[in-house]
């Protein structure tokens, strides 16, 4: 099987710790979202994961072996940490192919991750003309260069313009879907709700949560169920005679908190009230995990006011996945 395993890994710079006794696997076929502050210990976790820093104690592996000890690393992992790692005198195309023949991979496969990426166009300018964006776009390139059944990518999104980004959610969804394993560090908690299964959180170096991105959402919720009707008065006397107050929400809502929508709607046939609308109101990604990491947060300005809390109803909604011929337009 081809999880990343960490165990117990420890990673310590002089009397700070960056990672300390961490403990979680990333499991193929679905999309592992790995969240936390600056300082978190997240790159840090990665680097160690690759071979690219000897941990102060525990272990990481791949399938089962250390990154160190895979014969061919590319064709078994794929991975981005820094956008700015390809010479910049060098073309796109030259930066691929000379990946490639270090791990005897054929020049076709080159031709195959340019094109797969929107690079096929400008494959032959040199590195140091391209935008971010396009860096991120050959970074990506090359860690699919292997076809591997492994992903670590390090906020991929970054510098990408709006089609890109929607085109790197659909490539990470596809990747777990056909099998592999997919681990993706991002601050963006936007994105990482739209393309995430399943969150690693860090905090000061130490695992805050590893569960689905459903029980992670719902374990820092409150109940509170928004309802639509046209005789709020008699819903309103129902549920004080409950012990429940109804408040005024957006678009001609009511919203009751400390209840879900299948009590409200039991409540409302039981007493008469005609209900037009009624669904369960859920904390949002961002305002669920700045609950968790608020006491663990190195560098933190000062709190935003409690109006500025989010919640939302129901799922984002992903756009139709979007066909990108040319990385021009992030030039």
């Amino acid at each position: 099987m081809n999880a990343i395993e960490i165990h117990e890994l420890t990673k310590a710079y002089g009397t700070v710790r960056a990672v300390d006794h961490l403990t979680f696997t990333v499991r193929p076929g679905r999309v592992t979202g790995f969240l936390g502050p600056n300082g978190a210990g997240k790159s840090t976790t990665m680097r160690l994961t690759l071979g690219l820093d000897r941990p102060t104690a525990g272990r990481a592996t791949i399938g089962g072996r250390p990154y160190t000890a895979l014969d061919e690393p590319l064709r078994h992992v794929g991975a981005l940490l820094d956008p700015q790692a390809a010479h910049g005198a060098r073309t796109a195309r030259d930066h691929l192919l000379a990946l490639a023949a270090a791990s005897r991979l054929p020049p076709r496969r080159v031709d195959a991750v340019l094109a797969e990426t929107g690079l096929a166009e400008v494959a032959r300018r040199r590195v140091r003309t391209f935008s971010l964006g396009m860096r991120q776009r050959l970074g990506i390139a090359a860690a699919l260069l292997g076809e591997p059944a492994v992903l670590m990518l390090d906020e991929p999104t970054n510098g990408l313009d709006p089609e890109g980004i929607i085109w790197i959610r659909e490539l990470m969804r596809r990747l777990a879907a056909e099998g592999r394993t997919v681990l993706v560090s991002s601050h963006l908690m936007a994105e990482t709700a739209a393309c995430a299964d399943h969150l690693v959180v860090l905090g000061r170096g130490r695992l805050l949560a590893d569960r689905s991105m459903k029980d992670f959402i719902d374990l820092h919720s409150s109940p509170r169920a928004r309802v639509r009707t046209s005789d709020p008065g008699r819903l309103e006397r129902a549920l004080a005679r409950d012990g429940r107050v109804l408040v005024p929400a957006d678009g001609g809502c009511w919203a009751v908190d400390g209840i879900r929508a299948e009590e409200l709607g039991a409540l409302a046939a039981r007493e008469g009230v005609p209900v037009l609308e009624l669904v369960d109101e859920r904390a949002s990604l961002e305002q669920a995990y700045l609950d968790l990491t608020a006491a663990h947060t190195p560098f933190a300005a000062p709190p935003p006011s409690a109006a500025a809390r989010t919640t939302t109803s129901t799922p984002p909604v992903s756009p139709t996945p979007t066909s990108i011929s040319s990385a021009a337009r992030e030039a």
